[in-house]
């Protein structure tokens, strides 16, 4: 029998009075002075709200926020009256925002394009709160740099200088380039120009012009070459034999938790390394939920 899954939220928006919502944590006023509270700050003057607020009902007739702090701090200081909401059907201390990816640097590239289609560089600056030379290069961000490397970055957060650097690179080695940045997990300028400056200048679109000019001598030029070279071959390693890894662990972790499910060896276990019990069941869960998260 299929079990019934519970909504998070009601499935219409609510339309509130501002000053019914009590906010669920103080907003600090450092925060004003962010870039990222200024821009949405610029969207909503410019388009409006986009995102609406999570909230959840309290006595009164209020409404906790549970999400968009700073939205609801703009609103307030614009003295609107009203704002759309979601509403929650748990008190959660997270939101499904904390389940979400945040827009990668790929996926904004694509975005301001369509929004060009539609809308003047000037319009989105404006709603972006950035100037217009901002939006161009923006526009500009994958010029140059190959698909595969576009591929393999495509839902990063990737240092936008990090492409600048990847167009330095034929396209075999901005794929490599890609590949290391994603295994080491940095994704900022000062790493891609790590990576530039252990490539060999076979793969250098122009050798002369872009090798990073430092002090270094041939041999420990040679030296990051040779290390760069070594690290991409332990990933392709890794990516060979990941997938069999990974299904042997959830194998053998099904298979403890089998054993711990048996009453008798489970209390001999407790009873006497209590530690290990503890420790099993930690590496058990965490394997089991991350197979699970994956499967949905």
């Amino acid at each position: 029998m299929a079990t019934a899954v519970k909504s998070a939220f009601r499935p219409n928006l609510l339309r509130l009075e501002v000053k019914s919502l009590v906010p669920s944590r103080t907003l600090d006023a450092r925060e004003r002075n962010h870039q990222k509270y200024k821009q949405i700050a610029a969207s909503i003057a410019t388009v409006g709200l986009i995102e609406p607020l999570v909230v959840f009902p309290i006595e009164g007739g209020k409404y906790r926020v549970l999400d968009g702090h700073r939205r609801l701090d703009i609103l307030k200081a614009r003295k609107d009256r009203h704002v759309e909401c979601l509403l929650s059907t748990d008190d959660e201390a997270y939101t499904y925002n904390h389940r979400v990816n945040y827009l990668s640097t790929v996926s904004e590239h694509h975005m301001i394009l369509r929004a060009l289609e539609h809308n003047t560089e000037a319009r989105i600056a404006e709603a972006l709160n950035v100037d217009v030379a901002t939006i161009r290069e923006k526009c500009r961000l994958l010029n140059g740099v190959c698909k595969e490397a576009i591929e393999v970055l495509k839902e990063k957060r990737v240092n936008p200088r990090a492409f600048a650097v990847l167009r330095k690179m034929k396209p075999v080695r901005q794929a490599e380039a890609a590949q290391l940045m994603v295994a080491s997990n940095m994704y900022s300028g000062r790493f891609a120009a790590a990576l530039l400056a252990g490539t060999r200048d076979e793969l250098l679109v122009s050798p002369e012009r872009d090798r990073p000019k430092q002090s270094i001598s041939a041999a420990q030029k040679a030296q990051m070459e040779f290390e760069t070279d070594t690290l991409l071959q332990d990933v392709k390693m890794i990516e060979e034999s990941y997938g069999n890894d990974v299904l042997t662990l959830n194998v053998l972790c099904r298979y403890v938790q089998k054993l711990l499910g048996h009453a008798t060896l489970r209390t001999y276990i407790a009873a006497r390394h209590a530690d290990v019990l503890q420790e099993l069941e930690l590496i058990v869960g965490a394997v089991l939920d991350t197979q699970s998260a994956s499967e949905n």
